[in-house]
């Protein structure tokens, strides 16, 4: 099983990440956290970065129904997306997988949650 889902699309960097925050707000998740790659290794290294957004999205019900059956699943919270361009200029989106995040966690009420927030990333990832 993989750790990420990934698909290229024919946008560039920008209207990339808008049209994931998009579809992300389709199916009821938010943007609860935004980290510029580029801009903070800039920042802290001086040294030069691609474009690569790390985009914390959160859907408040998922997050409320995972934290009342498990109060430390928080430490996956919230989603992380990424999107990049690379350097031949292709953008790509990264979904974490929540089926891998949860593996280890012998629950199956859980594993049953996070193959639904899987269903929803999913869901997102093939309208972009």
């Amino acid at each position: 099983m993989e750790y990420h889902f990934s698909k290229k699309v024919h946008f560039d960097y920008h209207a990339a990440i808008d049209r994931v925050t998009e579809e992300l707000r389709k199916e009821g998740f938010g943007i609860v956290t935004s980290i510029d790659m580029k801009e903070t290794l800039k920042k802290k290294l001086d040294v030069d970065f691609r474009n690569y957004m790390i985009l914390g999205a959160c859907n408040p019900r998922y997050a409320y129904e995972a934290l009342l059956e498990e109060d430390k699943l928080g430490v996956f919270l919230p989603c992380n997306i990424v999107v990049q361009e690379h350097d031949n200029g292709d953008v790509e989106v990264s979904m974490v997988n929540p089926e891998e995040m949860v593996h280890s966690i012998d629950d199956l009420n859980l594993r049953s949650f996070a193959t639904r927030v899987k269903e929803s990333l999913l869901q997102v990832l093939g309208n972009i």
